[in-house]
Protein backbone atom coordinates (compact mmCIF):
# COMPACT_ATOMS: atom_id res chain seq x y z
CA UNK A 1 0.00 0.00 0.00
CA UNK A 2 2.65 2.68 1.18
CA UNK A 3 5.32 3.92 -1.95
CA UNK A 4 8.92 3.11 -0.72
CA UNK A 5 11.11 6.43 -0.90
CA UNK A 6 13.14 5.11 -3.71
CA UNK A 7 9.58 5.58 -6.26
CA UNK A 8 8.60 8.60 -4.70
CA UNK A 9 12.28 10.29 -5.51
CA UNK A 10 12.41 8.85 -9.28
CA UNK A 11 8.73 10.17 -10.03
CA UNK A 12 9.66 13.55 -8.43
CA UNK A 13 12.62 14.52 -10.76
CA UNK A 14 12.01 16.37 -13.60
CA UNK A 15 14.37 17.78 -16.22
CA UNK A 16 15.72 21.62 -16.56
CA UNK A 17 13.12 22.30 -19.13
CA UNK A 18 9.94 21.82 -16.89
CA UNK A 19 11.29 24.29 -14.76
CA UNK A 20 11.58 27.30 -17.40
CA UNK A 21 7.91 26.34 -18.24
CA UNK A 22 6.81 26.55 -15.05
CA UNK A 23 7.74 30.01 -15.18
CA UNK A 24 6.01 30.39 -18.43
CA UNK A 25 2.88 31.37 -17.45
CA UNK A 26 4.29 34.41 -14.72
CA UNK A 27 6.34 35.77 -18.04
CA UNK A 28 3.22 36.25 -19.96
CA UNK A 29 1.20 37.36 -16.56
CA UNK A 30 3.58 40.18 -15.71
CA UNK A 31 3.85 41.06 -20.36
CA UNK A 32 -0.08 41.31 -20.16
CA UNK A 33 -0.15 43.52 -17.08
CA UNK A 34 2.60 46.14 -18.80
CA UNK A 35 0.57 46.38 -21.56
CA UNK A 36 -2.73 47.10 -20.13
CA UNK A 37 -1.93 48.75 -16.66
CA UNK A 38 1.42 50.13 -16.64
CA UNK A 39 2.25 51.37 -20.38
CA UNK A 40 -1.31 52.96 -20.23
CA UNK A 41 -0.55 54.70 -17.36
CA UNK A 42 2.74 55.75 -18.11
CA UNK A 43 1.18 57.55 -20.85
CA UNK A 44 -1.58 59.86 -19.14
CA UNK A 45 1.44 60.81 -16.45
CA UNK A 46 2.97 62.09 -19.15
CA UNK A 47 0.22 64.04 -20.55
CA UNK A 48 -0.87 65.48 -17.65
CA UNK A 49 3.07 66.64 -17.11
CA UNK A 50 3.27 68.22 -20.34
CA UNK A 51 -0.27 69.79 -19.97
CA UNK A 52 0.62 70.86 -16.27
CA UNK A 53 3.99 72.23 -17.90
CA UNK A 54 2.26 74.78 -20.98
CA UNK A 55 0.06 76.13 -18.31
CA UNK A 56 -0.19 80.17 -18.94
CA UNK A 57 -2.05 83.02 -18.29
CA UNK A 58 -5.70 83.00 -19.45
CA UNK A 59 -6.07 79.08 -19.29
CA UNK A 60 -9.46 78.55 -18.04
CA UNK A 61 -8.96 75.30 -15.43
CA UNK A 62 -9.99 72.66 -13.40
CA UNK A 63 -8.82 71.81 -10.44
CA UNK A 64 -8.42 68.22 -8.41
CA UNK A 65 -10.87 70.08 -5.80
CA UNK A 66 -13.42 70.94 -8.83
CA UNK A 67 -12.60 74.97 -8.66
CA UNK A 68 -13.11 75.99 -12.11
CA UNK A 69 -11.01 79.44 -12.58
CA UNK A 70 -9.37 81.61 -14.68
CA UNK A 71 -5.19 81.54 -14.70
CA UNK A 72 -4.22 85.15 -13.72
CA UNK A 73 -0.23 84.51 -13.01
CA UNK A 74 1.89 81.43 -13.68
CA UNK A 75 4.95 80.81 -11.16
CA UNK A 76 6.98 78.18 -11.18
CA UNK A 77 5.42 75.64 -8.93
CA UNK A 78 1.81 77.45 -8.17
CA UNK A 79 -0.43 79.29 -10.10
CA UNK A 80 -2.88 82.01 -9.43
CA UNK A 81 -6.46 81.02 -10.25
CA UNK A 82 -9.63 83.48 -9.89
CA UNK A 83 -12.43 81.26 -9.37
CA UNK A 84 -14.84 84.28 -9.29
CA UNK A 85 -14.75 88.51 -10.11
CA UNK A 86 -12.23 89.31 -7.68
CA UNK A 87 -11.34 85.87 -5.79
CA UNK A 88 -8.09 84.13 -6.78
CA UNK A 89 -6.56 81.67 -5.00
CA UNK A 90 -2.99 80.21 -5.33
CA UNK A 91 -2.70 76.20 -6.44
CA UNK A 92 -0.05 73.53 -6.72
CA UNK A 93 0.40 73.38 -10.52
CA UNK A 94 0.41 69.51 -9.90
CA UNK A 95 -3.80 69.59 -9.07
CA UNK A 96 -4.47 70.57 -11.91
CA UNK A 97 -6.98 67.79 -13.68
CA UNK A 98 -7.85 69.77 -17.06
CA UNK A 99 -7.62 72.63 -19.34
CA UNK A 100 -11.03 73.93 -20.33
CA UNK A 101 -10.31 76.35 -22.71
CA UNK A 102 -6.37 76.63 -23.37
CA UNK A 103 -5.51 80.95 -25.03
CA UNK A 104 -3.90 80.76 -28.30
CA UNK A 105 -0.79 83.00 -29.07
CA UNK A 106 -1.87 85.57 -31.34
CA UNK A 107 -0.54 85.24 -34.74
CA UNK A 108 1.90 88.02 -36.30
CA UNK A 109 0.82 89.97 -38.72
CA UNK A 110 2.47 89.15 -41.66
Amino acid sequence: MFVTPAYAQAAGSAGAGSAFAQFIPLILIFAIMYFLMIRPQQKRVKQHREMVANLKKGDQVVTQGGLIGKVTAAREDELEVEIASGVKVRVVRGTISQVVTATTPVAANS
